[in-house]
């Protein structure tokens, strides 16, 4: 059977059930078209990657924890697996429009009980993704307070305000949030580079040496876990197809938007992190990271830059989580209303704002789990007994490798249904050397996400043996298997609903066609 002839049947069988619709109202399941193009949809996607917070947070934890000099031949290297999943992913956003993008993917491949479980954990992944940043952005507005202020404010207090913040920008327009996170971003990369440029003008005793990129640096058993840290780095780029069903020409501008994403990222961090070896010195930069920890670019910009400069790039800092905040936040809301849409989650999430056309009642949703995650947190944090910095090693840590290990597993499912989809659809020849680019990037992608379930307690600072090792990983097993149940269960109840799984605004233009009068 062809993938052709399968989706006619599901279609039918959506449309089977639009007697039992008749009260359907296509504006309130369908986003807003044309709100994007290609610079707003870019801009978009790449604020979920935070430069600052990986300069300052990801690239020190990986150098001082790992003690791997290599790490800008990582981003190169992940930047090569990444493209080879990106030339799959591109080529299915062509073909199918959905807000639901990883699961409607693996729904169009691998059938609406695997996508099932594939939306469930998008959900879990990208929520988890978003409420951990609040607990840094909190720890660094707190820490911005006592020093410039001379205020003791406690974390929770700015991070559950952001919460509301973020949930009330949500609720606009998506190009209205296209310029906030653009303008954001775009100060984040003029900042980082100025760092660079300064780097590489007064380079520490080694000078500019390229020892970093050398692949000797790669070698010892802690290369596996390196890459977990900086797989996290990249994400954000998958999220274009999400954003599909609003841009102007999706089949053209999603595709396009992801390798620019890639690119850029991939380049932009490997320069960077490059930078960082040389201000420091390639036998330097473990022990500075060791020593500094995240405040190792801040240490790098005062010698070079002034102090002055630092204190920009501290406030900087901040304002760039806020809106990898946003960009996630704007991700989980669609997922919500695709879900909404499709019979996974309840109707009234696939109502969108009748103002904005925005998903409303998902984005009131994330900010419920927000405010929940948050405020249980709070209520656990040790301050001032305790660790002060429990925020940003618990809320940030643990939440973020949750859901950094979800994507990669999305990122595998996916390739492996682009490489179905096509073959079932007799493609296989025409698609062939983006089928063997999907294959590649399945091995890839679940080796790295066997190292990350291995290495986890590494990730989440937990001592061995820790619990937390197989519990935060269960998460995303346990998300897996909730979907899939649920899926099994609509394809024995409502037959009607599980045939629409990954056909999003298809299934119910079929539906109104067939309850219009002939």
């Amino acid at each position: 059977m062809t993938t052709g002839s399968s989706q006619s049947s599901q279609a039918r069988a959506a449309s089977g059930a639009a007697g039992s619709i008749s009260t359907f109202r296509g504006e309130e399941r369908a986003l807003r078209a044309g709100r994007l193009g290609t610079v707003g949809l870019l801009l978009s996607v790449l604020a979920a990657t935070a430069p600052l917070m990986v300069v300052a947070g990801v690239m020190p934890t990986t150098f001082g924890v790992m003690g791997i000099v290599g790490q800008p031949l990582l981003f190169v290297l992940l930047g090569l697996v990444l493209a080879l999943f990106s030339f799959g992913y591109a080529e299915m956003s062509r073909h199918v429009h959905n807000a639901g993008a990883f699961y409607a993917y693996i729904s169009r491949g691998l059938g609406g009980t695997v996508g099932a479980g594939a939306a469930v954990v998008a959900l879990v992944a990208y929520s988890a993704l978003q409420v951990g940043i609040y607990g840094i952005f909190g720890y660094e507005v707190s820490s911005l307070c006592h020093t410039y202020l001379d205020a003791e404010v406690a974390w929770w207090i700015p991070s559950l305000l952001a919460v509301l913040v973020v949930g009330a920008l949500a609720l606009l327009k998506i190009d209205v949030n296209a310029k906030v996170l653009g303008v954001l971003l775009l100060i984040e990369v003029v900042l980082v580079v100025v760092f660079d440029i300064a780097a590489v003008a007064d380079p520490g005793k080694e000078g500019l040496s390229l020892h970093a990129f050398n692949p000797d640096t790669l070698t010892g058993a802690g290369v596996g876990t390196a890459l977990c840290f900086c797989v996290a780095a990249f994400l954000g780029f998958e999220q274009a197809p999400v954003y599909a069903e609003e841009t102007s020409r999706p089949q053209v501008v999603v595709a396009r938007v992801m390798f620019l994403a890639v690119g850029f990222v991939a380049v932009f961090f490997a320069l960077t992190c490059w930078a960082l070896t040389v201000a420091a010195g390639p036998a330097g930069i473990v022990s500075a990271s060791r020593e500094q920890s995240a405040g190792l670019l801040f240490f790098l910009t005062e010698e070079r830059l002034g102090g002055t400069f630092t204190d920009v790039v501290h406030v900087l800092f901040v304002t760039g989580m806020f809106a990898a905040m946003l960009s996630f936040h704007n991700v989980v809301a669609r997922y919500a209303f695709a879900m909404g849409r499709e019979g996974l989650l309840p109707a009234v999430f696939s109502r969108t704002s009748s103002t904005s056309g925005a998903p409303g009642t998902g984005a009131l949703l994330q900010s419920a789990v927000s405010l929940l995650v948050v405020g249980v947190f709070a209520l656990t944090d040790d301050k001032p007994t305790g660790d002060p910095t429990a925020p940003v090693l618990h809320l940030f840590t643990w939440m973020g490798n949750v859901g950094a290990l979800g994507v990669i597993v999305l990122m595998a499912a996916a390739s492996l249904a682009v490489i179905v989809f096509f073959a079932r659809r007799g493609a296989a020849a025409a698609q062939a050397w983006r089928l063997l680019a999907s294959g590649l990037a399945v091995v890839a992608l679940l080796v790295i996400a066997v190292y990350t379930v291995k290495d986890f307690d590494v990730l989440v600072g937990a001592g061995p043996g820790s619990p937390l090792s197989w519990v935060l990983p269960g998460v995303i097993l346990l998300a897996a298997l909730t979907g899939v149940v649920h899926g099994l269960v609509l394809r024995a109840r409502r037959p009607e609903a599980h045939a629409r799984i990954g056909l999003g605004n298809e299934a119910f233009q079929l539906e109104k066609a067939a309850a219009s009068p002939r």
